[in-house]
């Protein structure tokens, strides 16, 4: 085999004036974050309002209108990044705020934390005596809570409370960590508090979980969430420049939910089947048997691949194809995630002998070979691997901008795109593509509506199992999976909006012959993660004004 000679002509690209700063604010961010972990403290919130603060004021002494293009839309995605970041940083205020009430002692435990983060000697029989006061306050709440009228805290608060009181216990923890068995008087005077009030913030996240939440503890119960509210949904849609309000995404979202329902219904009758539901009940029986399923994971991906390649679409990079990975997902993974994940590594969902018979059933059903075909290309090539693989080459200093607009849009772009080509070969196929793409419909509409207040978790289960064909297992894991924190509020709706930016992108630059398919896909993966307006400005040469405000109205094409 003949030695590679990699391309080094390449590695010049993506150079900025912005790079070195961004850079530097990413490190210097890091050390803060790691000066300050407490997420609770003020004394945090404040600063890293003041670091945010102070790198906007800096790059006011840029001489914006000198800038080249690429640096302008560094300035100008570097300038909305810092004002998200206060931003968030204020709605997080706002949320430890209506929860205080819950937490009178959290000042206290945060202060001996932060006092030892300042290296200041502790005085370990005043420590001793704060923990002894604590422990008693932890009782009277509880006892005034039981006390109180059912109802008085909504359950999200209370949720949120809950998790914060875990945070506190794991920074009491790391405090007296720090100086028991060092300190010998230290030792002496805490050691029996500290085990008391350890124990008493354990039992107070368990009661207001049960009490005021309606969890038990250990069990997954109810899905909770945490409803952000209108004008937060707003701040979220203007950082990530998208110039619509929610119930006009929710109106696409609708169009498109249409769009996917005329389309099952006319592969239903292909296959023998009078309507959608029975149509999706059909593919589920196809799924492949217990072991074979990597087998066929892999054969999906190799597909792919060659669809790409034969019809020159988009750069496929050798090593990209030789480093892709294969794992199986554990059961408690899949209680969160019933479905695929990927990116360098798929991770394979699919039933284990642990699980119950009926776990067993939906879990083969809902990965069946037909929904599959959607979901290996998502996830390794052309989606997230590939994406995942530029990203790390290609203006790797905007991975701070990560915005899955284009990390998930890119992805969901790809689906429409092969069906547009003709890479569902039968009915079958077309209706587990569209399973997909309705359930990205779906979630634009039902994670959306949660936020704004209109709907409950429990009825964005409904709506995926009733409107869109899961299994209600898999249903129940996707809404827990949306509300339970880990993702931004935007997250859900992102897949297919980014996906309708990218087409909308590629109609104006490649239907209208200035670019190639390949020139095009390789040119939006070396923007790297950053919103797609700022794609489009970087791929059209758009003039940017320094005061620019986002205005791509990318659905009016339709």
């Amino acid at each position: 085999m003949e030695d590679e000679i990699p391309d080094i002509r390449e590695l010049g690209m993506g150079m900025s004036v912005l790079r070195p700063i961004m850079e530097r604010f990413t490190v210097d961010r890091e050390s803060l974050e790691r000066k300050y972990p407490l997420t609770l403290s003020e004394v945090r919130h404040e600063r890293m309002r003041r670091f945010y603060a102070g790198w906007l004021k800096a790059l006011e002494t840029l001489d914006f209108e000198n800038l080249a293009q690429t640096d302008r839309i560094d300035t100008l995605l570097f300038r909305n990044h810092l004002h998200h970041c206060l931003e968030h940083l204020e709605n997080q205020r706002i949320r430890r705020r209506e929860m205080e009430a819950l937490l009178p002692f959290g000042a206290k435990l945060l202060g001996l934390a932060e006092q030892r983060q300042r290296m200041e000697w502790v005085q370990p029989e005043q420590a001793a005596t704060l923990m002894n006061a604590v422990e008693q306050e932890i009782a009277q709440q509880r006892r005034e809570l039981e006390a109180g009228e059912p109802g008085t805290w909504r359950p999200a608060v209370a949720n949120r409370a809950a998790d914060a009181v875990t945070l506190l216990r794991e920074a009491v923890t790391h405090w007296n960590t720090f100086y028991q068995g060092y300190d010998p008087l230290f030792t002496w005077w805490v050691e029996e508090p500290y085990k008391a009030v350890d124990k008493a913030l354990e039992g107070y996240a368990e009661f207001l979980r049960e009490k005021l939440v309606g969890v038990k503890t250990g069990e997954e119960g109810a899905i909770i969430g945490d409803p952000l509210g209108r004008e937060a949904l707003l701040s979220e849609l203007a950082s990530e420049m998208i110039p619509y309000t929610p119930e006009e995404l929710i109106m696409i979202a609708e169009k498109e939910f249409a769009w996917c329902e005329a389309e099952m219904l006319r592969a239903a009758v292909e296959v023998g089947c009078t309507d959608r539901h029975t149509a999706l009940e059909y593919v589920k029986t196809l799924h492949r048997p217990p072991g074979e399923q990597p087998e066929m994971i892999r054969e999906m991906a190799e597909e792919a691949i060659a669809f790409l390649e034969a019809r020159d679409l988009v750069t496929i990079p050798p090593l990209a194809v030789e480093t892709w990975r294969m794992e199986m997902m554990s059961p408690e993974m899949q209680l969160v995630n019933p479905f695929f994940l990927g990116g360098e590594v798929i991770q394979v969902s699919f039933p284990t002998h642990t699980m119950t018979h009926e776990q067993k059933r939906m879990s083969m059903r809902g990965n069946n070979p037909h929904f599959a075909r959607a979901t290996v290309q998502h996830e390794l090539i052309p989606g997230h691997h590939l994406q995942m693989y530029a990203i790390l080459r290609f203006r790797p200093y905007r991975r701070i901008l990560n915005t899955a607009f284009w990390i998930e849009g890119w992805a969901l772009y790809w689906e429409m795109l092969l069906w547009n080509l003709g890479f569902p070969l039968t009915p079958e196929n077309r209706i587990g593509m569209l399973f997909w793409r309705s359930h990205r419909a779906a979630r634009i509409v039902f994670s959306l509506k949660f936020h704004l207040n209109q709907m409950t978790a429990q009825e964005c289960i409904e709506m995926l199992v009733e409107r869109v064909g899961h299994e209600r297992a898999n249903a129940t894991a996707e809404v827990r999976r949306s509300f339970k924190g880990d993702y931004g509020p935007l997250y859900q709706a992102a897949y297919m909006l980014g996906g309708l930016q990218m087409m909308a992108l590629r109609r104006e630059l490649v239907d209208t012959g200035r670019m190639t398919d390949r020139t095009f896909h390789d040119a939006v993966l070396q923007e790297n993660s950053i919103p797609m307006e700022m794609v489009r400005a970087s791929l059209t040469q758009q003039t940017l004004p320094q005061d620019f405000v986002s205005q791509w109205r990318f659905y009016e094409a339709e």
